[in-house]
């Protein structure tokens, strides 16, 4: 992310609403501390610094997932940065259970450029920015197909994680890019014909009947 942030990591900044203590500690943890003189009193973990929230190609706020367990899921907060006078922690809610939502103020985002994506970006990333733009002005890509090159590049920095989801894509892709040419699929065909010969040959020996479909 933006390298001016980066003074604020090793820091923390605590938040005290109702009977609760929160404290975050940028590109750490959240966490929360009840203050009571119960002997069980709570203290837990509400999300570890994960990746980041990008909307209109700048950074809006700092995910921290894979928190304390909370009935089937984990808990997380997203920490929305904002322009202030001081570093604080000025504002905390929980708009579903178990999603919790701070409010961090910091003169370190207070410049219109402070939280831009593109400068923070590798040359080589730039560009493909650059190109994906282009493509898009000569529309020869679509706004979908340009958001999801965003996505990839952004993946790629570093500044967002991929999902499985993404992962098995990246797999089948590689997968796809395999039978591209009629060559390439014409020897694989041959070699799973022949794999399939010994198979049934293999079956026979152990007396299993081989049932073949009319695909085959």
């Amino acid at each position: 992310g933006p390298a001016h942030l980066f003074r604020l990591a090793g820091k923390c900044f605590s938040f005290v609403e109702s009977t609760y203590k929160y404290e975050f500690c940028p590109f750490h943890n959240i966490t929360q501390h009840e203050q009571t003189f119960r002997w069980n009193a709570y203290s837990g973990i509400l999300g570890i610094w994960h990746e980041w929230e990008i909307d209109n190609n700048t950074f809006v706020g700092m995910w921290m997932r894979e928190g304390d367990s909370c009935e089937t899921k984990s808990r997380q907060t997203k920490v929305h940065l904002v322009c202030g006078k001081s570093n604080k922690l000025a504002y905390v809610s929980e708009p579903s259970t178990c999603v919790y939502s701070l409010t961090f103020e910091t003169p370190l985002v207070c410049h219109p450029h402070s939280l831009l994506v593109y400068p923070t970006l590798t040359e080589a990333l730039q560009r493909k920015w650059d190109e994906a733009e282009q493509l898009l002005y000569d529309e020869l890509i679509t706004d979908q197909g340009y958001k999801k090159i965003l996505k990839e590049i952004f993946e790629e920095a570093g500044l967002l994680k991929a999902t499985e989801e993404n992962e098995v894509e990246k797999q089948s892709k590689k997968i796809t890019l395999e039978f591209e040419t009629v060559e390439k699929c014409s020897k694989e065909y041959k070699q799973l014909s022949e794999e399939i010969k010994k198979l049934r040959v293999l079956l026979g020996q152990h007396g299993i009947a081989y049932k073949g479909n009319s695909g085959e």
